[in-house]
């Protein structure tokens, strides 16, 4: 249903005051990282995101126990860089964290490290931490030599029995969690028994860059396709990898790309399993990301289905059941939009993609995808749909792009949304700050 236009006018107004506000902040932070000729860039990052708290939740919506043991998390950089520091996040949490200990290495397989690689990460000079419930912690420098695309380890000591409030649920990596004890600085694997495919309380990792090179993140924030649904696990094929690999073997080395994407999220409605909408998670997920230059935005087809899910007794993740027009897309779009040029960030839309829907629904998806190509608000449009549709089939995925559910890309229709992003999108530099429209730099796509 659309939503009133004078309360929409209100949130929108209330929108680009914050903006200007955090665009302010963004600039002091942006001064302080580049004292010393270097910066701080993003060069890993998982949006955090609430546990579902329900008594009635199924297991795969709850957060793995942590009893007085170690937490080992697989990481792949998208961004070389002398040194490292990692961001810690409780901000769902009720309670403060404690963590005795902190390390990182190389991963040499599974669990197992590099001892050589070994470093012990500290915070303001200390070994333990506590992560403040509804907060987070920036590490200090570590001195390890980060090369992109080469997996670290970052090993979590919780003090005490901990159940995380906060995680990244889909990690599409396997993660693990050791035997009772202080494990952060074993090289072998063994004493990591339980296994785990989510992230826990780790959401990002930056690495510092001489200014000369002019590194930057492009972020990926989305649904499930961004945080790669049903891609191969431990074999990095979400299209945001994809898109760092094109990168990489294109030559560009001085741009991370950073996946902002939680399964199950909307454009406009939060959920208590599926994270906050993205339109209210954007300057902390997006905008927030140290070196952010642009972003890609490709949202909506939750919004599209959800509201027609029946209601269900206990953990009803797709609350509410809100049914939403083109026209409520689109303001969430908007609303983005201004967001990111009142920080200066290049914002660029990608198509929603086929998704076998009803009728209905389907002509709400071809009339956004219009006001996507067509309206220039958007600094540019990766054509998304145009890449996976089938021809014959304009609704559907093409078949070899299905990863069989009809809605999520298989490994090589993942590759095939990276292969879409014209590179060019990601080098331009960021005008000045704006509250206007977009630069209309969309990119021509034929219509189904």
């Amino acid at each position: 249903m659309p939503r009133p236009a004078t309360a929409m006018i209100i949130v929108r107004l209330g929108l680009i005051t914050l903006c200007a506000l955090w665009m302010h902040a963004a600039a002091a932070r942006e001064l302080g990282a580049q004292a010393g000729g270097a910066s701080w860039v993003g060069a890993w990052a998982m949006a955090p995101q609430a546990v579902a708290q329900h008594p009635a939740a199924p297991s795969y919506d709850r957060a793995p126990a942590v009893f007085n043991a170690t937490v080992r998390q697989i990481i792949v950089p998208t961004l070389p860089g002398p040194a490292l520091r990692l961001r810690l996040s409780n901000r769902f949490g009720t309670q403060d964290v404690r963590i005795d200990k902190v390390a990182v290495a190389m991963v040499r397989r599974g669990a197992a490290i590099d001892p050589a690689t070994l470093r012990t990460v500290l915070f303001d000079g200390q070994a333990p931490l506590r992560i403040p419930a509804g907060g987070s912690r920036v590490s200090d420098a570590v001195d390890l030599p980060v090369q992109a695309g080469k997996a670290l380890a970052v090993s979590l000591a919780v003090h005490g029995n901990v159940t995380p409030q906060t995680w990244h649920k889909l990690a599409s990596q396997v993660n693990f969690i050791s035997a009772a004890g202080d494990h952060a600085d074993d090289a072998g694997g063994a004493a990591f028994t339980r296994r785990v495919t989510s992230y826990l309380w780790l959401d990002g990792m930056q690495v510092r860059v001489p200014a000369a090179e002019h590194a930057a993140a492009v972020v990926a924030i989305g649904d499930s396709i961004t945080d790669g649904m049903r891609s191969t696990l431990n074999a990095d094929r979400r299209w945001p990898d994809a898109l760092a690999r094109r990168l990489r073997e294109a030559g560009i080395r001085n741009l991370a790309v950073l996946n902002a994407g939680i399964s199950g999220n909307r454009l406009l409605h939060d959920s208590p399993c599926y994270g906050i909408s993205l339109e209210q998670r954007f300057a902390r997920d997006a905008l927030d990301q140290p070196g952010v230059r642009a972003v890609i935005v490709l949202a909506g087809i939750n919004d599209l289905n959800f509201g027609f899910v029946a209601p269900h007794a206990g953990l009803d993740c797709d609350v509410p059941h809100v049914k939403v027009s083109a026209a409520d897309l689109i303001a969430g779009y908007r609303a983005l939009i201004a967001q990111a040029h009142a920080r200066g960030v290049v914002i660029d839309g990608g198509t929603i993609t086929p998704a076998n829907l009803p009728p209905g629904r389907e002509t709400v998806r071809r009339a956004v995808n219009a006001w996507i190509r067509h309206s220039h608000a958007f600094d540019g449009v990766i054509d998304f749909d145009a890449a996976l549709r089938d021809p014959a089939q304009p609704s559907r995925l093409l078949p070899r792009f299905d990863s069989g559910d009809h809605v999520h890309p298989s490994d090589a229709g993942y590759a095939a949304m990276a292969a879409a992003v014209p590179l060019g999108l990601l080098q331009a530099r960021p005008s000045a700050p704006t509250l206007g429209a977009g630069g209309g730099r969309a990119v021509a796509a034929a219509s189904p």
